[in-house]
């Protein structure tokens, strides 16, 4: 597995920079084909002189993460990272060389690993494979604004040329909804048998209801509040959930909105983000009733989401929202933009609610409706468990994948 950029770690500290769902959905993967008799090494980029180069992943010794050096010294972001691709790949291979490693194959996560992945699976005439989790003309079209700042911004062309390319090159490629294989198709004119749909899992061991009879865990957060987890970025749409909780708090006075997740040292562009929302809730004078917490620990990731009265998935663009299917699988409610993945996930009116997350009355409506509705509320609670235990496993992932590999490890690529 290639996993470049970010912070990679053995027990991920999420929310950094660059740093979500996708590594949780790299390491979860890889143990669960672990416990499947697979022995899975992560490479990802070293650029901390304090990491140790091979780091094991705790009580699972079939997976390590792997981190190889590229480029300079520091941090670099993912629209930043392509001029030293060559240079991780390189060092990659070198690697895999001096070790005397042997693969079956590589499995690119993301463009910047997608093109890591191809030069390293020539190199020892082994099959690559590829994830892209995000495509960059669907991000591209979701969140506007002027196209030549936004290119400059996001490096769009560049990335988008580069998708094509591995489409183009890999042996196969899973991708995580219907819905990405259609934009693949729309915004690529890229359409291929060698395409599968394989959804994330969720750890159903960690993330369960609250069993009955079980006290709370103390967690320092309000007593009634709505939930909102993810990296802070400018397509996470915090923006929007705050319009419309500004009428949510007026309709339910004793609602708090609780906004988790972001980095310990932001770099400048989350910085951005917190101060336009930071501005929003003075605007508004809700200081008293949003609050800011930041990281999430993971001892208190599972209780922060059972005690939670609903979570918010407002994202203007979002592939999948892992986050939504983590709160789904601790019984609780979401209302999630149906401008993303999660729709295929949640049957709307049964197991959360669907919205447009750009109309602020019909987001906040979706919101009043479940905390005045116990019952509604109560039957989605147990809507949303179901849905996740039966079909969204991480075991049921891992096998999928052992499918799609046994598949086409062996079938040419034919142009």
């Amino acid at each position: 597995m290639l996993s470049t950029h970010g912070y990679f770690d053995p027990v991920p500290h999420l929310g950094q920079t660059d740093t979500g769902g996708q590594v949780v959905y790299v390491l979860q993967l890889a143990k669960a084909l672990a416990v499947n008799d697979m022995k899975v090494d992560i490479y990802t980029r070293w650029f901390d002189h304090s990491q140790r180069q091979i780091d094991p992943v705790p009580d699972c010794p079939d997976v390590k993460v792997i981190r190889i050096s590229g480029g300079p010294w520091e941090f670099i972001a993912k629209e930043e990272i392509y001029t030293i691709l060559p240079e991780l790949a390189r060092n990659m291979i070198t690697f895999i060389c001096k070790n005397n490693i042997h693969y079956d194959l590589f499995h690119g996560h993301y463009v910047d690993a997608g093109i890591v992945a191809l030069d390293v699976a020539v190199a020892f005439d082994k099959p690559a494979f590829f994830t892209a989790h995000s495509l960059g003309a669907w991000k591209r079209e979701q969140m506007g604004g002027n196209p030549n700042e936004m290119d400059k911004k996001y490096n769009f062309s560049h990335r988008i040329s580069e998708e094509l390319r591995i489409f183009k090159s890999v042996r196969a490629q899973t991708v995580t909804t219907k819905i990405q294989k259609e934009r693949l198709e729309q915004l690529y004119g890229f359409a291929s048998e060698n395409v599968t749909v394989i959804p994330p899992g969720v750890d159903t061991s960690t993330f369960r209801p609250l069993k009955s009879g079980a006290g709370k865990t103390e967690t320092g957060l309000p007593d009634r509040y709505i939930l909102c987890l993810s990296r802070i970025d400018t397509n996470k749409g915090h923006d929007l959930l705050l319009n419309a909780f500004d009428i949510v708090r007026r309709a339910i006075p004793d609602i708090h909105l609780v906004i988790g997740g972001g980095s310990p040292k932001p770099v400048r562009r989350e910085r951005e983000v917190l101060s336009t929302v930071q501005r929003i809730i003075d605007r508004k004078n809700m200081n008293d009733r949003v609050h800011i917490v930041g990281y999430v620990p993971d001892e208190l990731l599972a209780a922060s989401y059972q005690q939670a009265e609903l979570f918010i998935l407002p994202s203007v663009f979002e592939p999948f929202g892992m986050t939504a299917l983590e709160a789904m699988a601790c019984g609780t409610p979401v209302v999630a933009s149906k401008l993303g993945g999660i729709r295929e996930v949640i049957t709307s009116g049964k197991d959360g609610l669907l919205v447009d997350p750009t109309n602020t009355n019909e987001f906040a409506d979706a919101m009043i409706m479940l905390l005045k509705d116990q019952k509604l509320l109560d039957c989605m609670e147990q809507g949303a468990h179901q849905s996740v235990r039966d079909c969204y496993s991480w075991d049921t992932t891992a096998r999928r994948h052992i499918e799609f590999y046994d598949k086409y490890v062996s079938t040419k690529l034919v142009n």
